[in-house]
């Protein structure tokens, strides 16, 4: 048995190209949200990844997270991408209302991105950011944006990572201040010997899940 090739459609072509084999004029639009897991590991996540800074960078920090599900069990099939200003609080980048300014410490490159092992933490290396500035004159606490995705997850979650000894700050951050006063401890991480810790409950209705905030 044959079949003949439509003559509207020679050779079979996807009938959404306007030009015959040409993939670069057609708007495909962004890609839907899906799930990363199980398939994270096999190509996300990188050698250096967890490296925010080289290794015996000034100010280096280890800043870790332990996420968590609804029923308090650890999530090990993971992935959390981290955001951050430089020590001075400048980015490297020209949509900075300053101007691009040079890495501080040298090699600082702002994202990091580490998978959960088997107990659900995750390990970045990093340096502790500087304040930045912020609307109507005022200034953002030195944090780290967070993004965490996982299987089952059909949307990333994004939260923050505050400082503990960064006190007068935080009560001033405009961004921490929109979450209720009891709630917002749970975005200020723990002082460990070598950097801070911070626990991050992805979901649950008794009071622990982690704000987290609109994209």
């Amino acid at each position: 048995m044959t079949t003949d090739t439509p003559t509207s459609n020679p050779g079979f072509l996807p009938r959404y190209s306007p030009t015959p084999g040409d993939f670069t004029t057609v708007p495909f639009g962004q890609t839907p949200s899906q799930t990363v897991g199980p398939y994270l590991h096999i190509g996300l996540p990188w050698s250096d990844g967890p490296d925010v800074v080289p290794p015996g960078a000034v100010g280096g920090i280890k800043v870790s997270f332990t996420l968590l599900d609804g029923a308090g069990k650890p999530i090990t099939d993971a992935l959390v991408e981290t955001w951050q200003a430089d020590a001075a609080g400048r980015f490297a980048h020209d949509d900075d209302p300053r101007g691009r300014a040079a890495p501080y410490p040298a090699g600082f490159r702002g994202f990091g991105r580490a998978v959960a092992d088997e107990t659900g933490v995750v390990v970045v290396h990093t340096i502790k950011p500087g304040t930045l500035p912020a609307e109507d004159g005022r200034t953002e606490a030195p944090h780290i944006d967070v993004g965490i995705f996982a299987r089952g997850m059909l949307e990333r979650l994004v939260t923050r990572m505050y400082f503990p000894d960064e006190a007068d700050a935080n009560a001033a951050d405009p961004v921490l201040s929109t979450i209720p006063e009891r709630r917002r401890s749970a975005l200020i991480a723990e002082a460990t010997p070598d950097g801070y810790h911070l626990h991050i409950v992805v979901q649950g209705d008794n009071g622990l899940e982690t704000p987290f905030f609109l994209l």
